[in-house]
């Protein structure tokens, strides 16, 4: 397994696919910091949403790099479960990766104030980048060639994903359990709720993230 996912991460790494969503990250956060600092709260809340779309992509893409035939071979030789996983860790790795210095940046060139201290802002920077990561590997697992078989569909799918994710998860909505709570993350960060809002936000990400895996695992499988 760590082969497998050793194999994922360095074909990434080496294509020149990764180069997209990392310039889109620059000019996402660029966007989000350029106003002048911020509360943390405020700043890691929009940070940790740019995240959800933005690893989503970077999913897609890492999943996409490998081609068919090899995916195919890797399938026969270890099973479709193990092949599948591997991909699904490989992308959950890549997304951790980037919360420290997506972190560490905006705390080490003041671009966010500390009103109620570093460690308050830490905190709520790493539980909202947190809970975005999951379910965008999900979504972008849902966009990747193996199940779309297209380019044109893969796309619609990421797209149109994080678009209902923005649209549907709007303060009030009354189809938010539908879709992850990364803009229940970014209110409630900026809002400054309590440890209750944080534990209903930890169970919907879980119970859509898994749902969302097994569909994926499912849709591999038939699409093998």
């Amino acid at each position: 397994m760590i082969t497998l996912i050793r194999t994922r991460l360095t074909g990434y790494v080496r294509s020149q696919v990764a180069l997209g969503p990392l310039l889109g990250a620059l000019v996402v956060y660029g966007l989000i910091y350029s106003g002048g600092a911020a509360p943390a709260a405020n700043s890691f809340g929009a940070s940790g949403l740019a995240l959800f779309g933005l690893l989503a992509w970077q999913t897609k893409a890492l999943l996409d790099v490998e081609p068919d035939g090899q995916r195919y071979l890797t399938r026969i030789a270890v099973g479709a479960r193990r092949e599948g996983t591997a991909g699904l860790l490989a992308a959950l790795g890549a997304g951790l990766a980037l919360i420290p210095p997506l972190l560490a940046a905006p705390l080490a060139l003041e671009l966010v104030t500390l009103p109620d201290g570093l460690g308050a802002a830490i905190g709520v920077g790493l539980w909202t980048h947190l809970l975005a990561v999951p379910p965008a590997v999900a979504l972008g697992a849902w966009a990747s060639r193996a199940v779309t078989r297209s380019v044109g569909l893969g796309v619609l799918v990421l797209v149109g994903g994080v678009t209902l994710v923005l649209i549907l998860g709007r303060d009030g909505s009354p189809v938010a359990f539908l879709v992850p709570p990364v803009m229940a993350a970014a209110r409630n960060a900026a809002q400054g709720a309590g440890p209750g809002a944080a534990g209903v936000a930890l169970g919907h990400m879980v119970v859509w993230t898994a749902v969302a895996v097994a569909g994926y695992a499912r849709a591999r499988v038939r699409n093998a």
